[in-house]
């Protein structure tokens, strides 16, 4: 990447153009950026990163920083514009950040959004040509092509050396964290998480599946203890059921535990065992009784068999009885079908001649009917006089079709013309209305755009209060921490001086039993002497005049106990002291940090600052609402428009139709007065010669059915006699009484045939020889046979429950068994698969034991990267130290439980000893890291896929070098040259600006700052 022109525009420091040809100040390798503090050197480098990432490096980019200069006229946007080749591709970005701008029409101001372009230098057309107005491709394009995010850039091309002092001073996890955000190895981190995940998840397993085998070994007691106490009889008689098994107790299991699978199969198959043979001595007491259910139900069987037998016979006499009283009815009934069997050849006759009479009846009726729908005259007239008077009407009715269509056309033009009435008044209402819209459209799209205005500035504003607001509560909570510690203060000094006065008065006591103890020593030491032995002062052994001990005497005791309770009355004051120091520091924090200002001024600050945002953010968000309500308010002007149109054409339309329509109706309506005659219309017309047409086709028609249905009436009376006549009736009135219906004929010969039917059964039966024969024996006795079945029955029962209950739990406990083998099986694996992901997540994270120096894979990535940065900038260390230091990378244990991976060492040459890098002096820290920086961008650079970075910058921190060493960094800086690199050095360093001819020296005013650049010594 090299840089070639930068164009800052009301930025920072910076009030209107100022241009930078970095072209012309990389030509020497080496210049100088320089000029007084504040001037805004910075700036230049945040407009360069700004430029491609539409951000400004570190705490610069907070919320509540502002980009655009002060100093800058309120018309000149601000804006950044930088030239530059990366990739092989000539590019220029420019980008403008969110700022205000003063209305067009009306005062105060407005947001205008933030805005980037990006453009490609065509050398063979010599032309630029665009590429992207996206903020978002733009920025995936420019990272795309530097392969570094902005915290990498500004750490290998913009050199903190302020941040790599602190790194070469830092522990391991600050290392471990600025390594991290440079060469992204959140991956690692990922594959440990994951691990872990993974872990927990497997654990989990077994621990879930341990809970569900010891759930199953629970259910195997439950069904092994369920003992068996059904009642089993021997003999009809009920005895007392044999003693429940005893099944083993379940054992003490505790999951996870290495034999808790083996112990819970093993139980479970000694409780099977004893189901097993439970369940066959059931088996054996329920075949018993089987048999003697089976015995009581044949002696059963065979007494209400003899029972059944001896009433059939019983029953069978009452039957033939009952069918002698009925013989003489059965004789009658027979007589009377044999009768309606003679009069079924007549019926046919006899339905005959009543159809006919019917119909004679009905055709008869139906001519006195047609008469008197006839005129005077016609009444008595024949059938073909009146068919002729039909066909003559028939033919007048056909004339009147070609004016019932002109009737409906007349009905049909009335209806259009009613319907164009309509549609005029609508399209009047139409143009009407949107008339008076449209005359206020302008004032209401006026009133839309300020609500807009209005929205836009609300959210500006709410920002700036935003900016404002946290800073407000900060100090509110401050002020009410200083009042509260005003108290807690003077409450801590109370206790101090208390401390300090019981500590003093402890002292003194303990001074002053301490002296009264050395004054009474000597009777303290006789108390001691004993006689013949020698006195540990003076060595004699004869005592002939010891001390004696003076009232008050003091021993060691008492002097020990005093001391005892002046130290704990000095660690009291101690321990006050150290809260009185607390407070007084937390309170002195508190007030630099809420100032002067009271609760109430500050919490009436906050308040307001508060309800102002709130109010701010209420309003602004109804910007969309606003662009919403005018959009919706355009599409409607022109719809409005639009129908206006529409409805001026139809009007011109619907005139000419409207004439049409009143001229052809003129004509019909002439030819329909002639075809009316006296009627109120055609169809009125047609329908009266329709109605006498039809009155004269039905009275012709009754006519001739009245003729013809008295010729059938004689028919059948002749037919009728004849048949009676031949079936062996006097007349045809005793063949119709003969007849029966069907109902009553089919219910006869049902009563003939279930008397002849109950007869033969009765022969029958009483023919049969077991049925006489069981009439010869003495009645049948079930009650007792009853009672016998019923015992073995209930015996039976009891038996047959008990074996389904051992049967049951048989099959329970086998199936449970099953159950647990197989939770055993399934275990395994799981099992096994926990024992290897712990031991690959205690790896990775640095915990297992097979990880000696206790490294977490992440650290483990970043050692590898810090050795590389390490050996990139020793290579120019050396040449800054004239080969005397070189750093090297440690992963030895620093002690305690921390974990290694990322020290960092200095070799002293001249000693041949490592020491720790905090051990360097100021200049020999400033070298050590501007090495580390330039190793670090190497490495980072190669990281990055190999982007040639050929402009890079170095911040501060040639002031503490020695002129021999500043010499020697300068050679090292100076031959990044041979690498075609351009190194820009940011310093006050007067000696610089003598030994770097090539300077851009930021100059700065009340008015803002401005930019010169210099290719040659200032005189």
């Amino acid at each position: 990447m090299r840089l070639h022109r930068l164009t800052i525009t009301a930025f920072g420091p910076f009030a209107t153009t100022e241009e930078v040809d970095f072209d012309a100040l990389s030509a020497a390798g080496l210049f100088l950026l320089h000029g007084p503090t504040g001037a805004g050197k910075t700036s230049v480098l945040d407009a360069v990163c700004y430029a491609l990432y539409g951000a400004v490096p570190g705490a610069r980019q907070s919320p509540g920083a502002a980009l655009r200069s002060d100093h800058a006229p309120a018309g000149t946007p601000t804006e950044i514009g930088l030239d530059l080749t990366v990739g092989g591709r000539r590019l220029e970005i420019v980008r403008r950040p969110a700022q205000l701008r003063p209305k067009k029409r009306t005062k105060g101001f407005t947001t205008e959004k933030a805005q980037s372009r990006l453009r490609e230098y065509d050398a063979e057309s010599g032309t630029w040509r665009a590429l992207s107005r996206s903020h978002q491709e733009i920025g995936e394009e420019i990272g795309e092509l530097l392969g570094m995010s902005r915290e990498q850039f500004c750490q290998v091309v913009l050199l903190p050396q302020g941040d790599f002092a602190r790194f070469l001073r830092a522990d391991a996890e600050a290392r471990g964290r600025l390594l991290g955000k440079l060469f992204d190895t959140r991956r690692f981190a990922a594959v440990e998480e994951r691990l872990a995940e993974l872990r927990r998840a497997a654990e989990h397993r077994v621990r879930a599946g341990d809970d569900r085998l010891l759930a199953v070994a629970q259910r195997l007691a439950q069904e092994a203890g369920a003992g068996d106490r059904t009642a089993h009889s021997t003999d009809n008689r009920t005895t007392p059921p044999p003693a429940d098994p005893t099944a083993p107790p379940l054992p003490e299991l505790r999951p996870g535990d290495a034999g808790f699978a083996p112990a819970v199969l093993e139980w479970a198959a000694v409780v099977r065992t004893g189901a097993h043979e439970w369940s066959d001595i059931i088996e054996a007491a329920l075949s018993a009784a089987e048999s003697r259910a089976a015995a009581a139900r044949r002696a059963l069987d065979a007494a209400r068999e003899l029972a059944t037998l001896q009433g059939r016979f019983a029953e069978t006499r009452r039957r033939a009885e009952a069918l002698e009283e009925q013989r003489a009815e059965h004789e009658r009934a027979r007589a009377r079908l044999e009768r309606s069997h003679k009069a079924e050849l007549v019926a046919p006759a006899l339905s005959l001649r009543a159809d006919a009479e019917q119909e004679h009846r009905s055709a008869t009726a139906e001519h006195a009917r047609t008469r008197t729908l006839l005129p005077a005259g016609l009444m008595d007239a024949g059938a073909e006089q009146l068919a002729t008077l039909e066909g003559n009407l028939r033919q007048e009715l056909g004339a009147l079709d070609a004016a019932r269509r002109a009737e409906h056309r007349d009905a049909a033009i009335t209806a259009e013309r009613a319907d164009l009435e309509r549609q005029a008044r609508a399209d009047d209402e139409v143009l009407q209305e949107a008339a008076d819209w449209l005359a206020g459209w302008e004032s209401r799209r006026g009133a839309l755009q300020d609500r807009i205005e209005a929205a836009q500035e609300a959210a500006t504003r709410a920002e700036q209060l935003a900016g404002q607001l946290d800073p407000a509560r900060d100090r509110l909570d401050a002020a009410r921490r200083r009042d509260t510690l005003d108290a807690a203060a003077s409450e801590a000094g109370q206790r101090l001086n208390s401390a300090r006065e019981h500590a003093n008065t402890a002292h003194e006591h303990w001074l002053d039993l301490r002296g009264r103890r050395l004054a009474g020593m000597a009777a303290e030491l006789a108390a001691r002497l004993v006689d013949g032995e020698p006195c540990a002062v003076c060595g004699s052994a004869a005592h002939p005049g010891p001390a004696r001990a003076a009232d008050g005497q003091v021993d060691a005791a008492a002097e020990d106990a005093v001391l005892a309770a002046y130290r704990r009355a000095d660690e009291t004051r101690g321990l006050a002291e150290r809260e009185h120091t607390a407070v007084r520091e937390r309170h002195a924090a508190a007030r630099a940090a809420a100032g002067e200002s009271s609760v109430a001024e500050l919490a009436a600050l906050t308040e307001r600052l508060e309800r102002e945002h709130t109010e701010a953010r209420r309003v602004a968000a109804g910007t969309h609402a606003a662009r919403e309500a005018l959009g919706r308010a355009e599409r409607e002007y022109e719809g409005r428009l639009t129908a206006q149109r529409e409805a001026e054409r139809r009007v011109a339309a619907r005139t000419s139709r409207r004439d049409a329509l009143e001229s052809e109706q003129s004509a019909l309506r002439s030819e329909l007065r002639r075809a009316r005659g006296d009627a109120d219309s055609v169809a009125e017309r047609a329908a009266r010669l329709a109605d006498r047409a039809g009155h004269l086709a039905g009275a012709a028609e009754a006519v001739r059915a009245v003729e013809t249905t008295a010729l059938r009436l004689k028919e059948a009376d002749g037919r009728l006699a004849g048949a009676a006549f031949r079936a062996g009736f006097d007349t045809p009135e005793a063949a119709a009484d003969a007849l029966l219906t069907d109902t009553d004929r089919r219910q006869l010969q049902h009563r003939l045939d279930d008397w002849r039917a109950e007869a033969a059964a009765v022969a029958d039966r009483l023919a049969e020889p077991e049925t006489r024969a069981a009439a010869d024996h003495p009645p049948a006795r079930t009650e007792a046979a009853e009672a016998a079945h019923d015992a073995a029955e209930r015996a039976l029962r009891d038996a047959s429950s008990a074996a389904a209950t051992a049967g049951g739990r048989r099959a329970e406990l086998g199936r449970l068994s099953r159950l647990a083998e197989a939770e055993v099986r399934a275990l395994g694996p799981v099992r096994d698969e926990y024992d290897r992901v712990a031991r690959l997540a205690g790896l990775t994270a640095g915990t297992s034991t097979d990880n000696e120096r206790r490294m977490r894979l992440e650290s483990y990535v970043l050692a590898a990267r810090l050795e590389q940065v390490a050996a990139a900038a020793t290579v120019r260390l050396q040449r800054m130290s004239s080969g005397r230091y070189a750093l090297v990378h440690s992963d030895a244990r620093t002690g305690g439980q921390r974990r290694s991976g990322l020290g960092l060492q200095v070799i002293d040459a001249w000693t041949g000893s490592a020491r720790d890098t905090s051990t360097l002096s100021g200049g020999e820290t400033f070298f050590a890291s501007l090495a580390l920086a330039l190793g670090l961008a190497d490495v980072v650079t190669d990281e990055a896929g190999g982007v040639r970075l050929d402009t890079l910058f170095i911040d501060e921190g040639f002031g503490s070098l020695d002129d021999q060493t500043l010499d020697e960094v300068l050679d090292v800086l100076d031959s990044l040259r041979e690498r075609d690199r351009s190194v820009g050095i940011v310093s006050h360093v007067a000696d610089l600006r003598r030994r770097i001819p090539t300077q851009l020296e930021i100059i700065k005013d009340r008015n803002g700052s401005a930019v010169r650049q210099a290719t040659e010594r200032s005189p």
